[in-house]
């Protein structure tokens, strides 16, 4: 028998949802302007800068576990579906893909400290300041930086969201994570069940959770409510797991939709 490779994905923020996707296949480069993170293990991590994405995270033996489609989000959009994003004011309600997916997607993100004064490859703050022109899609002003740690089996993330405006504001947040794994078939996912959801594929009718674990012989679409912190993702095909353990996000999204 073969042991099972845990891999885990720690993901702190103040609000909403964590959206996960579950996908065969493998991730291609983009060609834009990106940040390396590496550890003495042999992990390592990739993120570009455009839109703030994670498209690789890779064991210490090379092997890659985000999925990243070769095809854009949106027809309009410069990059794929696929890997680690941050989803900031999104519009739930609305068909449109890219609003679903906030308006973050297709910006210039910075990062702190600038790769010239980069000392530890372990991690890097990701930053996003709102601009004038992001003022008229989401009249506030705001700072999101989300700090992303890599060691050895472990990717964090941190989210944190910074008003710089002079009056209040909500706003919403997820994390979007894809996977990659052997087949669908093969996958099965604990921590939900008893729990309510929203099926997304049937107009957004609600139900609970009747099985021990949620595996995959059809198209799902769901949004579960209330989840714990800890949620975990076994492959048997791969003989790997992926336990992710969250806080101040209490919902989660599970699909495995084509992309």
């Amino acid at each position: 028998m073969h042991a099972i490779a845990d891999y885990v994905l720690l993901l702190i923020a103040g609000v909403r949802s964590l959206l996960m996707s579950l996908c065969s296949g493998n991730n291609s480069s983009r060609g834009y302007r990106c940040v390396s993170l590496s550890e003495p293990g042999g992990s390592t991590v990739e993120i570009l800068l455009y839109g703030g994405q994670i498209v690789s995270w890779k064991n210490g033996c090379g092997d890659e576990l985000l999925y990243l489609s070769s095809k854009p989000m949106t027809k309009s959009s410069k990059i794929s579906s696929g890997g680690i994003t941050v989803c900031f004011e999104q519009k739930f309600q609305q068909s449109d893909m890219a609003r679903q997916h906030g308006h973050l997607r297709n910006k210039l993100w910075s990062t702190w400290p600038p790769s010239s004064q980069r000392v530890d490859p372990c991690w890097v703050d990701l930053i996003y300041l709102s601009t004038q022109e992001d003022m008229q899609i989401w009249p506030h002003r705001f700072e999101l930086r989300v700090r992303v740690i890599l060691s050895a089996g472990r990717l964090k993330l941190f989210p944190h969201v910074r008003n710089i405006d002079t009056v209040p504001f909500s706003f919403t947040l997820s994390l979007r994570n894809y996977f990659t794994v052997s087949d669908i078939s093969e996958v099965r996912i604990e921590g939900l069940e008893t729990l309510d959801y929203i099926d997304n594929k049937l107009h957004r009718r609600r139900a609970t959770e009747q099985a021990d674990a949620l595996t995959f012989d059809e198209e799902i679409d769901r949004s579960y409510l209330n989840t714990p912190n800890k949620l975990v993702i076994i492959d048997h095909g791969k003989k790997r797991t992926y336990v992710l353990t969250k806080g101040g996000l209490p919902d989660a999204g599970y699909f495995n939709v084509n992309i």
